[in-house]
């Protein structure tokens, strides 16, 4: 669930939440609606599909200065009118917008709510009935809200309206960002700063279990024990780049966070009027009329390209090669007859990946550029391309760019199969919706990565990164990640591989993460890990749920196997960036790196 807006102040609410919600159109998102409060109660729009279809329906004639608008990507219930935010008690004297995931909101349903007739499929209704059913039972809003609030186990970011009070918006967080900006004679409630710069640039942070009352004139921070906290609000300055950071300490963790929602707008980007996955036909005529593809690719890419060989060959049954491009382009390998070059860059201004695309296109081969920057060098030579629509991402370790150029990567190959007749054993918009549900879970999880990044990497010099199959890959880019921000010497090998040399480098305490995502290689990397311990290896095994085992340090969500790397990287780039903050690192910008490798 994507973005939210709230508004109170002395001027119609109605274009300023509106604006409001088009700043946050980046996010991906199916529905969007707002709720809007004058004399007459409470009215709602809410519609399915873009912010225009939504202004399209707002009554001009309502006059009003209190309200809160949403964007919503589906995560409880079908994208939907009647699943969009905001919604309603069942008598319709409160009215709720809300980030997040409610993880038990069906036992709360059952235990609480048995009499109630919801009207949506969403956990978000939960919240705004019960509140309702306590002020029913005799509490005050406040007291309602809070007792709520203490009863939600979960992620949320919260605006609520009460037709009987058009002096306050009620607001609280935890875990999903949620700022409240003040201005003069109106204060406003947003996700991020960027959704209401155009009409404050003054923004207090608020703090997991906080809850908040919002007035024109005033704002109030409680805990949930009812103390008032006092802080000071910090000026989101003008610079474009500062803004995207927000209240993140650092850019890395903002784009981690991140990736959810870049999931959600590749699916939206890459979806057709029916519904259907859809890539420009010339590049799967492209595709199709190879004999075998060459990725060619660099870093976080590269890796990104070795997991995009096994979409490809195991869906749409092309053979591909991957070739790092520095070795590429000094000593090429004896091509095939009939070649389809992929280039793949986030920056798409890799000079060592330009330097074999104009070394292919002198011989006459096709080319296609993977890539976040429309408009950057690879993208304009290249004969085609395909963006990544992750947004500007500024931290110089890469992490939302890699995981969509893997869903990228997997809605070429699904395109390329149906092209071919080949049957796909998943429907891949289905499971990427679960991915992205997956990838909220592990963004949560921060305390127990830091934990873990703290036991095992906390005095270490050295780490090792093992993984069988498609796991083998992800460990290579667990292990650049950590060397890259924390300066731990740091390399990802196939588990087989480790009695073949390697493993005369583990000694007492050497810390070795194993992930074990692949039911065909799960008992095998385990032996693998036994191997390790003999030594007197520290193990860390990051296991999928189902294959997981008393031993295992973490267990990400179950999703379809050919497509963990989506998710069993975010540990990886999360315990890389706590060991580069324990060890007081600069996580956004390491030494001797830059974002842009603009040279060979």
């Amino acid at each position: 669930m994507c973005g939210i807006v709230g508004y109170i102040g002395n001027n119609d609410t109605k274009e300023i939440l509106l604006k409001g919600l088009e700043k946050l159109e980046y996010r991906g998102y199916d529905s969007a609606g707002i709720a809007v409060m004058n004399e007459k109660g409470v009215h709602v729009f809410k519609e399915k599909g873009r912010i225009a279809d939504l202004r399209a329906i707002v009554d001009e004639d309502v006059m009003t200065n209190i309200g809160i608008g949403h964007t919503r990507w589906a995560t409880h219930g079908v994208p939907s009118k009647m699943n969009s935010h905001p919604h309603q008690s069942a008598t319709g004297r409160f009215t709720l917008v809300h980030n997040g995931v409610i993880e038990n909101y069906d036992l709360l349903k059952r235990e609480y709510l048995t009499g109630v007739n919801f009207v949506s499929e969403t956990d978000t209704e939960v919240i705004v009935q019960l509140i309702e059913l306590f002020v029913q039972d005799g509490m005050e809003v406040i007291e309602a809200f809070r007792k709520t609030l203490t009863l939600l186990h979960g992620s949320y970011a919260l605006a609520l309206l009460d037709e009987q009070n058009s002096e306050t918006i009620y607001v609280a967080k935890n875990k999903s960002p949620l700022l409240v900006g003040l201005g003069d004679g109106f204060n406003v409630v947003a996700s991020d700063a960027m959704a209401m710069i155009q009409v404050t640039n003054q923004y207090v942070e608020l703090m997991d279990k906080e809850m908040v009352l919002v007035t024109k004139n005033e704002v109030t921070i409680q805990n949930l024990n009812g103390e008032t906290i006092n802080r000071a609000p910090y000026t989101a300055e003008l610079d474009a780049s500062d803004i995207e950071k927000g209240t993140y300490p650092h850019y890395m963790l903002k784009e981690i966070d991140e990736q959810p929602l870049v999931m959600r707008k590749i699916i939206q980007m890459y979806q057709n009027e029916q519904g259907k996955l859809a890539i420009d036909s010339e590049i799967i005529s492209a595709m199709n009329e190879s004999d075998r593809i060459y990725i060619i690719a660099a870093g976080t890419s590269y890796h990104a390209g070795l997991v995009g060989k096994q979409f490809i060959e195991k869906m749409a049954k092309i053979p591909v090669e991957v070739h790092i491009s520095s070795e590429f382009g000094y000593n090429m390998p004896l091509l095939s007859e009939k070649p389809l070059f992929i280039f793949i860059s986030q920056s798409g201004e890799t000079a060592d990946s330009r330097a074999v695309l104009v070394n292919v296109k002198e011989m006459g081969y096709r080319t296609l550029t993977i890539t976040n920057a429309p408009g950057s060098t690879l993208s304009r030579e290249a004969d085609y391309t395909l963006l990544l629509f992750a947004g500007p991402e500024i931290a110089v370790a890469s992490t939302k760019a890699y995981t969509a150029q893997l869903a990228v990567l997997a809605i070429l190959a699904e395109v390329v199969a149906e092209s071919r007749n080949i049957s796909v054993d998943f429907d891949l918009v289905q499971e990427l919706g679960i991915v992205a549900n997956a990838m909220e879970v592990l963004c949560d999880s921060k305390e127990i990565i830091e934990h873990i990044s703290r036991e095992f990497l906390a005095v270490t010099r050295n780490a090792f990164f093992i993984g069988r199959g498609i796991d083998y890959y992800v460990g290579l880019e667990g292990a650049l990640k950590l060397k890259e921000i924390s300066y731990i010497q740091a390399e990802g090998f196939a588990g087989g591989e480790l009695k073949h040399g390697t493993i005369a480098l583990i000694e007492e305490g050497t810390p070795v993460i194993a992930l074990a995502t692949q039911e065909s290689v799960n008992l095998s990397i385990r032996g693998n890990v036994k191997e390790v311990v003999a030594r007197g290896a520290n193990p860390c095994i990051i296991s999928m749920n189902g294959l997981n085992m008393d031993e295992d340090s973490f267990v990400i969500p179950e999703v379809h196997d050919l497509l963990t790397p989506l998710i069993s990287v975010i540990p990886m780039q999360l315990i890389a960036y706590y060991a580069a903050l324990h060890r007081d690192c600069d996580v956004d910008k390491p030494r001797n790196l830059a974002k842009s490798v603009t040279v060979e």
